[in-house]
């Protein structure tokens, strides 16, 4: 596979896991509304929208409601929740020579300030959350406006690294080249990628596999 141009990566169960941190911020909503509580396992099954794609169906006309207390949750809990996943420091760093982005599902505010409490800020030309484009992914809007925001064209130069099915049928949708980064058991897994039509154009194990890959394509252009 050819070299990128860019590269542009999800953020949650991607870069970090803030899932615990999540997880006990939906709760608090969840229970404001009388609902059963989620478990961890329980929120990395279920959540693949946005909030504005997700919390209509779960909350009814009081969504909005449902979405600010969610918000309010995350903003006085979820930096302290915040871990990196496997490889991740050593991928952001192999990805350093390349224009980059974040493109997450996550509100944007409470997105750009995690990135920022990680000290990324600066690594990402772009950091692209939910509510930030005309659409959430699955959509390949969010990427779209993300490449224009680093002054890329959208094309299979620019990869899109994620860990979900959603990430891999935006990358598809935005015309970039699909990178899954895990296995997607909480997707059904790589046969049930291909069954829908969002496999990946390049899997591997996680961060570290993915940091090698990039090292070895700087290499190729140094």
């Amino acid at each position: 596979m050819e070299p990128p141009v860019a590269v542009l990566f999800d953020w949650d169960n991607t870069l970090i896991d803030g899932w615990s941190g999540i997880t006990a911020a939906l709760n608090v909503v969840l229970a404001a509304w009388d609902k059963p509580s989620w478990t961890v396992a329980e929120a990395r099954a279920r959540i693949r929208g946005s909030v504005r794609d997700t919390f209509p169906e779960m909350f009814g006309p009081d969504w909005r409601r449902a979405q600010q207390m969610l918000r309010d949750t995350m903003m006085t809990q979820d930096l302290g929740h915040l871990t990196l996943m496997p490889g991740a420091e050593a991928l952001v760093e192999a990805a350093a020579r390349w224009p980059g982005a974040i493109v997450s599902n996550k509100e944007g505010n409470t997105l750009r300030r995690e990135v920022a409490h990680l000290g990324w800020s600066a690594r990402f030309g772009a950091i692209i959350g939910a509510g930030d484009a005309s659409a959430d992914k699955p959509h390949p809007a969010p990427i779209w406006h993300a490449l224009a925001g680093i002054g890329v064209k959208p094309g299979r130069e620019v990869w899109y690294v994620g860990d979900t099915g959603s990430d891999m049928q935006a990358a598809h949708a935005a015309g970039c080249t699909a990178v899954l980064v895990g296995d997607a058991a909480h997707d059904g897994g790589l046969r049930v990628l291909e069954e829908v039509g969002a496999a990946p154009h390049l899997h591997v194990e996680d961060g570290h596999a993915l940091a090698i890959l990039l090292r070895k394509a700087g290499a190729a252009l140094d």
